[in-house]
């Protein structure tokens, strides 16, 4: 087992915690952290891009001239495709472009994540933040003691604890998670991850 560094707000160490060599201790599996990534990115799109077909275009009920005997190419009405302002022929329509990755895939890319996090010393575990009430100067002052002041930081905290989900969301930059919602792409787009000790707790149960 790997050991950590516990820190309070301070930054100071209190203590130490034996990582699970099975969830942070693997060699990062990059091709399926791109899978899962893309799998992501892709669930999260809008899908709402539109085109009208010849159905859906007003007008055009009326043959523009006859069949025979204008020299024309025959046409049947103004709303077919070669027609400007006629349909759309394969436009897109609104989709979904979410997919389904399994689930062994996707905790072996949340372990690989956090694994390449810990190699890279990318990875802080604080005891308790124990915020009486919401402040952000006092999340602010949390990070500065922890040399995060300014950087794009993952916060993964206990679901429940709302006093920091509440004292953190305000700070540009910071990406505050339940321990539940922690996902691969949140993992790695940031410049470091912090996790509570309770969050800490609750991702090793799940991915170990």
């Amino acid at each position: 087992m790997t050991k950590i560094d516990i820190i309070d707000v301070s930054g100071k160490k209190v203590g130490s915690a034996d990582l699970a060599s099975s969830v942070f201790g693997i060699t990062p599996n990059i091709p399926v952290m791109h899978q899962v990534v893309t799998a992501q990115r892709a669930a999260r799109r809008q899908g709402t891009s539109s085109t009208k077909t010849r159905a859906m275009v007003s007008g055009g009920g009326k043959k523009p001239w006859r069949q025979k005997g204008t020299g024309h190419a025959r046409q049947g009405t103004i709303r077919a495709a070669q027609w400007n302002g006629g349909g759309v022929v394969f436009g897109p329509h609104p989709r979904s472009y979410a997919y389904k990755v399994p689930s062994k895939v996707v905790k072996l890319a949340m372990r690989s994540a956090l694994s390449a996090k810990l190699n890279d010393k990318e990875l802080r575990v604080v005891d308790d933040f124990n915020f009486e009430k919401p402040s952000t100067k006092a999340a602010v002052a949390a990070l500065k003691a922890m040399g995060l002041e300014g950087k794009r930081v993952t916060l993964i905290i206990s679901d429940n604890d709302v006093n920091t989900f509440l004292s953190f969301r305000n700070i540009p930059g910071i990406r505050i998670l339940g321990a539940s919602e922690a996902n691969t792409y949140d993992l790695i787009d940031n410049a470091s991850v912090v996790l509570t000790s309770a969050a800490l707790k609750h991702v090793e149960e799940v991915l170990a």
